[in-house]
């Protein structure tokens, strides 16, 4: 898995290595610097930022059961006419700022999606099989450990974008203070690449 991550992650033209991680084929290597330059450019963007902040002041005191409860509304909503819960994450320029990274990435990337402090998404390039993130892997390693944790998912089907990928996830921070705020997963396309 990890020699196919790694041949995956170094097809990526746009973001350039140090000569020791290509040499040494260390797929984290290549996820990081990914990492710090979406960082750079459009994850620190101020509309995403200010959407995270937003939404962990309205969630700030939610329970275990409403996060259920908001979950279960997504997910009956997926595929229906009128998605209430899903177009309030979609239709916002957080995510059409998302849907922007996917399409300049010209197939490299399938979807990305942005969490709050509890794991719910903020913003999204499309609709994502779940509205509540936080007991998965790409929440779990990343919102808590701090801002420099990075999980890389294995390669898999996603029934939401319909492609084989690896997530890259990892933490968002306030620039103010760098503080983690949410997290982020990029979705990149393994079939693609």
């Amino acid at each position: 898995m990890m020699r196919r991550l790694a041949t995956l992650l170094c097809a990526l033209p746009v973001f350039a290595l140090p000569a020791y991680a290509l040499d040494s084929g260390y797929p984290e290597a290549k996820a990081r610097e990914f990492v710090s330059e979406a960082l750079k450019t459009w994850a620190s963007h101020p509309v995403l930022i200010s959407a995270v902040q937003a939404q962990n002041q309205r969630h700030a005191t939610i329970t275990q059961s409403e996060i259920d409860a908001l979950d279960a509304t997504w997910m009956a909503e997926l595929g229906k006419s009128l998605q209430p819960t899903i177009s309030g994450v979609l239709n916002t320029d957080a995510s059409k700022l998302l849907r922007d990274q996917v399409t300049e990435a010209g197939g490299q990337i399938t979807e990305v999606f942005v969490m709050d402090a509890v794991g719910l998404n903020v913003a999204a390039s499309d609709a994502t099989s779940d509205y509540w993130q936080g007991d998965e892997a790409k929440f779990q390693q990343t919102f808590p450990k701090g801002p420099d944790a990075i999980h890389i998912s294995d390669v898999e089907f996603d029934e939401s974008s319909q492609v084989f990928q690896v997530q890259i996830s990892f933490p968002l921070t306030d620039p103010v203070d760098g503080r983690v705020i949410g997290a982020v997963t990029v979705a990149l396309n393994a079939e693609h690449l």
